[in-house]
């Protein structure tokens, strides 16, 4: 995507920096929000060491004011929103608190909400572009302990086909990616902070959930969300890929 400009949020690590990387490396101007500051300077900076057109804008995707300002910063046109951009929380109905509840909405639907608004006008010039949203296999099928987080992805999802149908003859595309467990730095701190001495044990029991024997990278994802955000995937617009190691269509 030469000389195309992307707006990633959240890309600071994990999924989010693999898609920055791998926008920066096709040639497109990349644009990247993220709360942490420091980490976000410093993907900012190693980026351009390697030639990548790369510039961090530091926000906070709860406040519309932050996430405006950080639009407008984007010089001319947007051709392809990446809202990646979420946090995570483990509990069942029964233990999830409701400051838990609010503030996994406050980040996971009301930033992407918020995002999407403020980049919409910037996507429509001069014929449209892409919104692609992160959203996971816990949008459409049960898992334990993850009742709150399920939720904000079913709003992710319904969110991706009502903007897909809502633009779609202003030449906007929308789309979401649905992950199953991916390997980031998010799932060593939770093993690290909930089973100290078990990390290795209880890494390969989660990778094992998926059929097909480990968990997803970063870069596998953000080869796909490349693909549907390019002019390969044109044809592509209110669909939801799956992408979880069969975890989701193959019983064991």
């Amino acid at each position: 995507m030469i000389n195309k400009t992307i707006l990633i949020t959240g890309g600071a690590s994990g999924i989010g920096l693999a898609i920055v990387e791998k926008f920066a490396a096709e040639g497109s101007r990349v644009f990247f929000i993220d709360f942490n500051e420091s980490e976000g300077k410093a993907v900012e900076k190693g980026a351009r060491e390697k030639g990548g057109n790369v510039t961090f804008l530091h926000a906070d995707i709860q406040d519309e004011n932050q996430v405006i300002r950080a639009v407008k910063a984007i010089p001319g046109k947007l051709d392809v929103l990446v809202n990646n951009a979420g946090i995570a929380h483990i509990g069942n109905l029964g233990s999830t608190s409701r400051a838990d509840f609010e503030r996994l909405f406050a980040v996971n639907v009301t930033g992407m909400f918020l995002c999407s608004q403020a980049a919409l006008p910037k996507l429509i010039e001069d014929g449209g572009g892409s919104i692609l949203n992160m959203c996971s296999v816990a949008a459409t099928i049960g898992i334990p302990d993850r009742f709150a987080y399920s939720m904000t992805k079913g709003a992710t999802l319904s969110m991706t086909l009502s903007i897909a149908r809502d633009y779609v003859s202003q030449g906007i595309r929308c789309n979401c990616i649905s992950p199953g467990r991916v390997h980031t730095p998010f799932v060593d701190g939770f093993l690290a902070k909930n089973y100290p001495g078990q990390e290795q044990e209880m890494f390969e029991k989660l990778a094992a959930t998926q059929p097909i024997g480990r968990m997803g990278t970063p870069s596998e994802i953000s080869d796909l969300a490349y693909f549907i955000s390019s002019d390969s995937g044109k044809f592509i617009t209110g669909s939801n890929f799956t992408i979880d190691g069969g975890f989701t269509g193959i019983k064991m």
